[in-house]
């Protein structure tokens, strides 16, 4: 379960490196299925890591443990308070794998939601909002509806909605897997611009190697069902990233690494 008492111990780390800290955690559903873990991952603030693994292996289930949507079934997961949580604020925003947008309204009020659920007045929400679609690049489409937008647009304001709330941390799950190639790459290149001006701790789920390269730090590569970690893997590449390192041979090294150490998680149980 999500300790209370060590979440408040992060908090007050003298050193203050410490987000996300996993240890011995398992997940078991009421079906008996057993899908994650043990497993025990930290995460530094500011670092920007990718868990990767196959379908079922667990990586979602991580997530929605660590922002509080699940308990383990045994195990803690502890996430640093801050000032801001302490104040009513949120120290977790979640990006899930599609949108999930409110079709009847526009831009502005879906981003805006969050801010509303708690409270927040509108003059403060209103500059919220308009300072999270500009980080986006949306700030023209605030009054467009969500059936206007192409599906890069939708997942801009999917991000939006969870910047708005300023959290340290911001958990994504598989946020770009529907999109096309070229709006993919252009969707990565700008949450590294996002990340790198912002400092967000970023817990990012996918399945591609390739995109977990170019945009992590640390690569967590994890095994079949039930998810363990395989191995950790850190992508030490000059920054800023762009198209060069995209093409590089350091890139591709980095890829044939990180494919080697998935393959044994594709020989074990189906997924």
């Amino acid at each position: 379960m999500v300790d209370p008492a060590a979440l408040a111990d992060m908090g007050t780390d003298p050193a203050g490196n410490v987000a996300v800290s996993l240890r011995g955690v398992t997940k078991t559903y009421d079906n008996g299925v057993v899908a994650l873990g043990p497993i025990d991952l930290e995460v530094r603030r500011g670092e920007f890591v990718s868990l990767l693994g196959p379908s079922g292996c667990g990586k979602s289930t991580a997530l929605r443990l660590i922002a509080g949507l699940g308990t383990p079934s045994s195990g803690t997961v502890r996430v640093a308070r801050t000032a801001v949580e302490a104040n009513g604020g949120h120290a977790v925003g979640f990006v899930f794998q599609e949108p999930t947008l409110m079709p009847w309204t526009t831009v502005r009020e879906n981003v805006r939601l969050p801010l509303r659920l708690a409270h927040v007045p509108l003059s403060s929400a209103n500059a919220r909002v308009d300072q999270a679609l500009a980080q986006v690049g949306l700030s023209e489409f605030a009054n467009a509806y969500p059936r206007e937008l192409s599906g890069g647009m939708k997942m801009r304001v999917s991000l939006a909605r969870a910047l708005v709330t300023d959290p340290d941390i911001l958990l994504m799950d598989e946020p770009f897997a529907a999109l096309d190639e070229i709006t993919r790459f252009r969707l990565n290149n700008d949450l590294l611009a996002l990340w790198r001006s912002l400092r967000k701790t970023v817990i990012f789920v996918t399945h591609s190697v390739f995109e977990s390269v170019y945009l992590s730090q640390r690569v967590v590569v994890m095994t079949s069902r039930p998810g363990r970690i395989a191995t950790e893997i850190s992508i030490e590449a000059t920054e800023p990233r762009g198209e060069d390192f995209r093409t590089s041979a350091d890139y591709a090294g980095y890829c044939r690494k990180v494919s080697s150490a998935l393959a044994p998680a594709y020989s074990g149980p189906s997924a």
